[in-house]
């Protein structure tokens, strides 16, 4: 099985499995189902387990509420084991099936759905999380044998407010990825290419304890847009007087995601740069007014778009806040779509930018969610433009 860098406590998954335990009694549920294929976003499998998926090999997993786990993972054919009672990577597991199926081979796709069906014998009502992201052939066989129910949205509020452990371990993902800035200044310089500075981030990452994750970094002379893109692009060699945008968003001991932007440049920014940075870091400091429990994001999403147009800046067209821990990505989002008003425990990212075809300016940290709003800024690297 796969391992993991910094396990959490198990005094901290018990706790989640005893919330989940609550919502499934209210709605009589005899088991949850969830799969994913990679650790960045599918955080449901690490967030019950501690053991995220790896290398795109889907992992299930059967929560009951009244006996231990099912895992389903990449592995032999035949593969039915019990893990030992110190298995670090199966707390909670009673026991593990493998098939070696792959999503890219799609007669294998249904040798999951197989083996889940006979972990669920006996069972009746099944809630799914995430059901729209499970294979169309499992969601099938589940509908046709169970009375299946998405619980996605109950367990989403649950997963989105930490617990005190997770909140000291996303203190300690800030400052993980503080070092990693620093040390990234110290390290760029004329003749590397982007590739090169950001492999070199994502070596101290590792150093540091972080297990997955993503660094980009995009280059660009002064007055053009240094905009994020594909890591495969990531080639341009660094020429004094260039600025570069890099972000740095990797998980943390427990596996708890955070994410931090800024912008270097190899001498000195121009005026232009500078304003802009100032723009984004104002237009973060609106957002971050608003950002109170009960707060809806839809209506902050508005409010931003107002404040960006009233400040002759383009309005927003991405996800420019939102939440995470076990994933990159969830919930809340600062968006027209999100029904989920803010509360106190929440950890969001919050990063409004813009390109206006000279500058991409950009700016990101990560904030709890306190009683009256939103907490000091979990980063401590200043808010600036780095000349280098």
């Amino acid at each position: 099985m796969p391992d993991t860098n910094s396990p959490i406590s198990n005094t901290e998954l018990e706790r989640r499995w005893s919330v989940a335990r609550t919502i499934m009694a209210a709605q009589g549920l005899d088991a949850l189902v969830m799969q994913a294929r990679e650790d960045w976003i599918g955080g449901y499998v690490r967030w019950f387990t501690d053991v995220p998926a790896n290398n795109g090999y889907p992992r299930t997993v059967v929560f009951f509420p009244d006996r231990p786990m099912v895992v389903i993972e990449m592995g032999a054919f035949g593969t039915d084991r019990v893990p030992a009672a110190d298995d670090k990577a199966a707390r909670g597991v009673g026991r593990v099936l493998g098939t070696p199926s792959f999503h890219s081979i799609v007669y294998t796709v249904d040798y999951d759905t197989e083996l889940l069906i006979q972990a669920l014998q006996g069972v009746k009502r099944v809630g799914a999380l995430v059901p729209g992201a499970l294979p169309y052939s499992m969601v099938a066989a589940l509908k046709d044998r169970f009375d299946l129910v998405d619980m996605t949205e109950a367990l989403d509020a649950a997963k989105a407010i930490k617990s005190p452990e997770e909140i000291d371990l996303i203190h300690q993902c800030a400052a993980l990825q503080d070092q990693v800035f620093a040390e990234t200044c110290d390290f760029i310089r004329p003749g590397l290419t982007e590739r090169d500075v950001t492999a070199f981030a994502e070596g101290v990452g590792r150093r540091l304890g972080s297990d997955q994750g993503i660094q980009l970094g995009l280059s660009a002379p002064m007055g053009q847009a240094s905009r994020f893109a594909p890591r495969h692009f990531q080639t341009r060699t660094l020429e004094p007087g260039d600025h570069m945008s890099m972000l740095i968003e990797i998980n943390g001991p427990g596996g708890l995601y955070l994410e931090i932007a800024r912008t270097m440049v190899l001498g000195r920014a121009d005026e232009y740069l500078l304003q802009a940075f100032q723009n984004v870091k104002a237009s973060q400091d609106y957002n971050l007014s608003l950002m109170k429990p009960g707060a809806a994001p839809a209506a902050i999403a508005k409010a931003h778009d107002d404040w960006m147009i009233a400040h002759n800046l383009p309005p927003e067209t991405r996800l420019y806040a939102h939440g995470q821990g076990c994933e990159m990505v969830e919930r809340p989002l600062i968006r027209a779509d999100e029904t989920m008003p803010l509360a106190e425990g929440m950890c969001l990212a919050v990063h409004p930018g813009y390109d206006d075809g000279r500058v991409f300016a950009v700016i990101c940290d990560n904030y709890m969610i306190e009683a009256d709003g939103p907490g000091d800024c979990l980063h401590k690297t200043d808010k600036r433009i780095f000349e280098l």
